[in-house]
């Protein structure tokens, strides 16, 4: 295979296309501080907290802020019994549930240097065992679960908005409900995981991923909704389902103002002030 040219590999690498992660500054740690404690005040538990903020580093490309998130959730007295396996746990199977929101190279990069900075104890008690395969014996199994979570989420016009989306392509939902409701978003029912990302953590995985990106209000909107209906309709509590303190208040209108400042501040913290990375990462330098 020819080797890249000296100029494709420096236009590849050129400071203006922000090639590579985000740096968590000086302002990251301090506003994660204030996210925990914010969230302490007002009973939002720590899986609720740790996921929006992975959610939010995962978007921003930021694994030291993945790390960061890490460290304060393992300093957290008011979780003292949590292990540091179970919270690197709920960050992987967050950063990997990112995948439905940010698509795959921002999980691949944040995840990978998340576990590289993991200490050696608490990476080798991690899981090595995948739970998504699917087989003759799961496969209508598996798209049965991908079909409820999203007329959870989407329920009052669950059906028209897949038609709406079959308009603009017709694999549009085939993909969406089997590719991501169905395989990544739904938890596999026979995963012996201490840390399932269940139905209202992944409503907080949407509502942060998307607000962090900006320019899909549409989507952060219908996501809002989606963490409501978690407790308007009774699925938060559905068998399987962990409790998840504070989720309730987060799906309340000052949960919901709560979360999404919550987020602006995070982001506000990891890119120094310049806004989201992920689609307006190129300067005009060209």
């Amino acid at each position: 295979m020819p080797k890249l040219s000296e100029a494709v590999k420096a236009l590849v690498n050129a400071g203006h296309a922000k090639p590579g992660y985000t740096r968590a500054g000086t302002h990251v740690r301090p506003a994660l501080e204030r996210l925990a404690s914010d969230a302490d005040e007002k009973k939002v538990g720590l899986p609720a907290w740790v996921t929006v903020s992975t959610a939010v580093s995962a978007t921003m490309n930021c694994p030291e802020a993945m790390t960061q998130v890490f460290d304060l959730a393992n300093t957290s007295n008011a979780q003292s019994q949590r292990t540091p396996a179970q919270n690197a746990e709920l960050i992987r199977e967050v950063g990997l549930k990112c995948i439905s929101f940010n698509g795959i190279p921002r999980t691949i990069n944040t995840l990978g240097a998340f576990f590289q900075n993991l200490p050696s104890d608490v990476a080798s008690n991690l899981s090595t065992t995948p739970t998504r395969e699917l087989t003759a014996a799961n496969l209508e199994t598996r798209k049965q679960d991908g079909l409820a979570l999203w007329d959870s989420v989407y329920l009052g016009f669950e059906r028209k908005l897949l038609d709406r989306l079959a308009q603009s392509h017709p694999d549009l939902p085939v993909h969406i409900i089997n590719g991501h409701y169905s395989n990544l978003l739904a938890n596999p029912r026979d995963a012996q995981k201490q840390e399932p990302v269940g139905r209202v953590l992944t409503s907080l995985v949407a509502v942060a991923c998307l607000r962090a990106q900006t320019g899909v209000g549409p989507q952060v909107v219908s996501h809002v909704f989606g963490l409501r209906k978690a407790y308007e309709h009774g699925d938060a509590h559905a068998v399987g389902e962990q409790p998840v303190e504070g989720g309730e208040w987060l799906a309340s209108d000052n949960g919901n103002l709560w979360l999404l400042e919550s987020v602006d501040r995070l982001v506000h913290a990891i890119s120094g002030g310049e806004g989201t990375t992920f689609a307006p990462g190129i300067r005009p330098k060209l």
